[in-house]
């Protein structure tokens, strides 16, 4: 059920309107299912509807009146409330209805239960789905009704009735959301040929900047380099910015004046001082060191990425909730990285996921410094040719998300948990035609058959659950040449498949043999031991024990890995 709370200054009118069944067609047989003392007058059922309609006006109006006399009235005194039922409710009888009509004016502060002084109302049933609540703001002892945050009140009262009625359970926010585009903003941009709102393209070109900025003043310098932006950064006193405000270059008013937009009026996480705090936090790349190969940022985002459903699944929320936030900063980024044919559904992605970037849970972020500073340094980098970097952290990158939607609804975050299955999809999409083309090159290095037969081998003792869908995946070819080249490199092939499949949980997985490729491509990069340290390594006790308590150590991956997620969630 969804609650609407309006102010106004007439009752007559309102009532007027509640029981037109003139102008407004979709009014069927208008009556009061309820009312403040259950004998007001009824127009809906009586021989002579004017008088009586402006009978119900008057007894609606007779404190307000009282108040006015006294100088006491507020100038909007009209409370008027409508409670819509979803379209696959069945339809509620007047008695139920009058049951939720009472409920509502009671916990708004309207007529609280018990009250003798509460506010006079009625209400009324027009339309099978729904009922309107007229009321008047002034009470019998001439006091206004404390109604403050009525929405948020109605709202709660509404979800309990839902549960109590066997009703459809509607979504409800935190008030963390990014504010929503007006009627009129959307008439606007249509008028003006625009894809979106000012406002909307305004929110994604900041944090565009923001996760594209390592500093407050990149962070300026970015957003005054902008095209089609105007931008007013405010400075205190000393010289140090206090805040910033932007507008769209072809949005303007009626006296041709840019359309300003605070911040915060974008998103209450793109306040300067919440910008400000993020910045702070991001892990500068350290210099290269003499001798040693500086590692490839996007292998280090995709490494950071991997760990984080590790750290959903930690008790300590405000971590989780930073490391949720840096992704987010991850996908702004990516349509500046992708290739083009990529960029629609990656931004799209970005855009459903930016709603699961935030809740009532503060962010500690300094908990997200490697992801963020990876970023940065992809961002600083050219584009990579090879498109299997880019497979590889989308590949990652679902799995973040179904952790994210995980850990979301275990918190009851119902409106971020929609939003992070939403970015599931064009993730899922970008994803799929992003492997494509690396995949097919990967298969066709495939090794001899002989080859093949050694690693179906080794897949039925390492993955012994999974090896049949595994060699029937379409993607099989992929990896087997993926360990060919592992095992050619110097790495153990049976070793690097227990790792990856510890590590990373096949259960649910649409295509295992692809997730393993990309894990184990990745993994073969990184220089192999030598025979004669490996050697070392497994006669020494003290590694030995080390290694049983390494994160990466498959004993402690198969006990750490999460629990398998519905196939809905995790399917790839």
């Amino acid at each position: 059920m969804i609650a609407k709370i309006r102010s106004g200054k007439e009752t007559a009118g309102l009532i007027r309107y509640l029981f037109d069944t003139k102008k407004a067609k979709d009014h069927i047989d208008p009556h009061l299912v309820a009312s403040w003392d259950g004998f007001a007058p009824d127009p809906g059922r009586a021989d002579d509807f004017d008088a009586t309609r402006k009978l119900l006006v008057a007894d609606l109006d007779l404190h307000v009146k009282q108040a006015r006399r006294l100088g006491r009235a507020p100038e909007k005194h009209v409370w008027h409330c409508s409670i819509r039922a979803a379209e696959s409710d069945r339809v509620l009888s007047d008695e139920e209805w009058a049951d939720i009509a009472r409920r509502v004016v009671a916990a708004t502060g309207i007529a609280p239960e018990g009250d003798s002084d509460g506010c006079r109302w009625a209400a009324v049933r027009h339309a099978p789905d729904h009922i309107h609540i007229a009321a008047t703001k002034v009470r019998a002892d001439l006091r206004t009704a404390r109604h403050w945050n009525d929405y948020l009140t109605a709202d709660r009262e509404l979800a309990a009735i839902e549960k109590e009625y066997g009703l459809f359970q509607v979504v409800r926010g935190d008030r963390t959301a990014a504010k929503r585009t007006t009627r009129a903003e959307q008439e606007k941009a249509r008028r003006a040929g625009q894809e979106k709102p000012a406002r909307e393209r305004l929110r994604a070109t900041v944090r565009t900047a923001v996760a594209a900025a390592t500093s407050v003043e990149e962070f300026v310098h970015l957003l005054n380099h902008l095209d089609g932006v105007l931008v007013e950064v405010v400075h205190f006193p000393s010289g140090d910015v206090r805040g910033y405000k932007v507008a769209s270059e072809d949005t303007t008013t009626a006296d041709n004046e840019p359309v300003w937009f605070s911040g915060s009026e974008l998103a209450p996480d793109l306040s300067f001082p919440k910008i400000q705090k993020r910045l702070e936090s991001i892990d500068p790349q350290s210099a290269e060191k003499p001798g040693r190969r500086r590692p490839s940022p996007w292998h280090q985002a995709t490494d950071a990425a991997e760990r984080i459903p590790h750290h959903l699944d930690q008790t300590d929320d405000e971590a989780s909730q930073a490391h949720v936030a840096a992704f987010g900063e991850a996908l702004d980024a990516l349509p500046l990285l992708a290739p083009q044919t990529l960029r629609p559904q990656l931004r799209e992605a970005a855009t459903a996921f930016e709603r699961a970037t935030r809740s009532r849970i503060r962010a500690e972020h300094h908990h997200a410094r490697a992801l963020r500073g990876a970023v940065r340094a992809m961002l600083r980098e050219p584009a990579p040719k090879d498109g299997a970097v880019l497979a590889m952290f989308l590949d990652a990158a679902i799995l973040v998300v179904v952790a994210a939607a995980r850990w979301h609804q275990l918190r009851h975050h119902d409106q971020q948990v929609a939003a992070a299955h939403q970015t599931l999809l064009h993730l899922q999409a970008a994803y799929d035609q992003a492997a494509a083309a690396p995949l097919a090159a990967l298969a066709q290095r495939q090794p001899p058959q002989q080859a093949v037969e050694r690693q179906i081998r080794r897949l039925r003792q390492a993955v012994p659950e999974h090896a049949e869908q595994i060699i029937e995946d379409p993607a099989f070819a992929a990896l087997t040449a993926a360990l060919a080249e592992a095992e050619a490199a110097g790495h153990d092939p049976e070793r690097l498949l227990q790792q990856v499949a510890n590590e990373r949980a096949l259960n649910d997985a649409r295509r295992p043999a692809r997730v393993l490729a990309w894990r184990i491509q990745r993994l073969s990069e990184r220089p192999a031991l030598s025979a004669q340290a490996r050697s070392a390594q497994a006669h020494s006790p003290a590694w030995a024990d080390s290694a049983a308590r390494r994160p990466d150590a498959p004993e402690h991956t198969a006990a750490a890995a999460p629990a398998p997620q519905p196939s809905q969630a995790r399917r790839r």
